[in-house]
């Protein structure tokens, strides 16, 4: 049976705090069942799985990325879009860095189609339409925020920055404005060269 008070919505909640305290990786149903001081097979009324628990902890991440997100794009465009939008990730990596990583479990496609993933997709398209982008370069550019974002995000988060200057904070600027630069001056496709026929080697 059940201990009275435990909610899956708690529990989920105590999983994301408990990956920002000690690492997604380490998140499982026995630490959540610890954490409140119960027999682990009290929690399967709630909870099917670890795993069930951890992809729970991502939609609750990319659902707070999401909101935080809506809230800081209103009433902006272009550069001022970019780096409000870029600046939510980078903040929530540093505040909850387990959410933050559990935002990057990849879930099955139903799952995704289902998220809040899909409304930081539609976000992420309408400031690129400030910039006049158009497929397919708007899919090109999506991946190239979400590399440029994720990257140095992790790589800051790792301690790959500490140790030169100037400070993060000026680099992580400095590439905001180095990507507006590009979005406004998105590359022209290359033209495809068709290799000769091979009759036509020799």
């Amino acid at each position: 049976m059940a201990r009275a008070g435990l909610t899956t919505e708690r529990l989920v909640r105590a999983g994301a705090e408990l990956a920002d305290e000690v690492g997604f990786e380490q998140v499982t149903v026995s630490a959540v069942a610890r954490r409140f001081d119960v027999k682990v097979a009290s929690l399967y009324s709630h909870l099917k799985s670890s795993h069930d628990l951890k992809t729970r902890i991502a939609l609750l991440a990319l659902e707070e990325l999401a909101d935080r997100a809506a809230e800081a794009l209103a009433g902006r465009a272009g550069k001022d879009a970019l780096i409000a939008f870029a600046n939510v990730y980078r903040d929530y990596a540093h505040e909850h860095p387990g959410r933050y990583a559990a935002a990057q479990l990849r879930l099955d496609p139903e799952t995704a189609a289902a998220s809040a993933g899909v409304r930081h997709a539609q976000m992420t398209r309408a400031i690129l339409r400030g910039y006049d982008l158009s497929e397919p370069d708007q899919t090109h550019a999506v991946r190239l925020l979400g590399s440029v974002f994720h990257g140095y995000v992790s790589l800051e988060l790792g301690g790959g920055f500490s140790h030169s200057a100037p400070d993060t904070q000026q680099t992580w600027s400095r590439t905001m404005d180095a990507l507006d630069a590009l979005l406004r001056n998105w590359p022209a496709p290359r033209a495809m060269i068709t290799p000769p026929a091979p009759e036509a080697i020799g």
